[in-house]
Protein backbone atom coordinates (compact mmCIF):
# COMPACT_ATOMS: atom_id res chain seq x y z
CA UNK A 1 0.00 0.00 0.00
CA UNK A 2 1.72 3.03 -1.20
CA UNK A 3 1.33 6.51 -0.01
CA UNK A 4 -2.06 8.11 -0.51
CA UNK A 5 -2.82 11.79 -0.54
CA UNK A 6 -5.88 12.50 1.33
CA UNK A 7 -8.38 15.25 0.85
CA UNK A 8 -9.14 17.32 4.22
CA UNK A 9 -12.19 19.92 4.66
CA UNK A 10 -11.48 23.37 3.08
CA UNK A 11 -9.55 21.28 0.04
CA UNK A 12 -6.24 20.66 1.55
CA UNK A 13 -3.99 17.46 0.59
CA UNK A 14 -1.89 15.82 2.62
CA UNK A 15 -0.15 12.98 2.65
CA UNK A 16 0.52 10.94 6.07
CA UNK A 17 2.74 7.94 6.76
CA UNK A 18 3.10 5.83 9.89
CA UNK A 19 6.28 3.85 10.74
CA UNK A 20 6.61 1.45 13.63
CA UNK A 21 9.98 -0.37 14.20
CA UNK A 22 10.61 1.25 10.44
CA UNK A 23 7.88 -0.90 9.54
CA UNK A 24 5.38 0.84 7.24
CA UNK A 25 1.85 0.55 8.83
CA UNK A 26 -1.33 0.79 6.34
CA UNK A 27 -3.87 2.87 7.50
CA UNK A 28 -7.23 2.75 5.37
CA UNK A 29 -8.91 6.43 4.66
CA UNK A 30 -11.28 7.03 8.29
CA UNK A 31 -8.06 6.35 10.31
CA UNK A 32 -5.64 8.71 8.49
CA UNK A 33 -7.92 11.63 8.06
CA UNK A 34 -8.67 11.18 12.08
CA UNK A 35 -4.75 11.16 12.68
CA UNK A 36 -4.09 13.88 10.25
CA UNK A 37 -7.07 16.42 12.05
CA UNK A 38 -5.72 15.21 15.55
CA UNK A 39 -2.05 16.18 15.06
CA UNK A 40 -2.99 18.80 12.67
CA UNK A 41 -5.04 20.65 15.99
CA UNK A 42 -2.34 20.17 18.65
CA UNK A 43 0.30 21.49 16.84
CA UNK A 44 -1.98 24.82 15.60
CA UNK A 45 -2.82 25.64 18.62
CA UNK A 46 0.56 26.08 19.69
CA UNK A 47 1.67 30.09 19.16
CA UNK A 48 4.76 29.96 17.78
CA UNK A 49 3.23 27.64 14.86
CA UNK A 50 2.88 29.32 11.78
CA UNK A 51 -0.79 28.14 10.00
CA UNK A 52 0.89 27.73 6.44
CA UNK A 53 3.30 25.14 8.01
CA UNK A 54 4.35 22.58 5.28
CA UNK A 55 5.19 19.48 7.29
CA UNK A 56 5.30 18.17 10.70
CA UNK A 57 7.15 15.18 12.13
CA UNK A 58 6.91 13.49 15.12
CA UNK A 59 9.46 10.66 16.00
CA UNK A 60 8.42 8.69 19.75
CA UNK A 61 11.08 6.34 21.02
CA UNK A 62 9.80 4.20 24.22
CA UNK A 63 12.73 4.20 26.94
CA UNK A 64 12.85 0.56 27.68
CA UNK A 65 15.08 0.90 31.01
CA UNK A 66 12.35 0.04 33.94
CA UNK A 67 12.63 1.63 36.94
Amino acid sequence: MGTKIIRLQGGKNVKIELLVDGRKIPMNDFVQKIVINVIQAMVETLHTIDSRWKEISIHIEKDDVKE
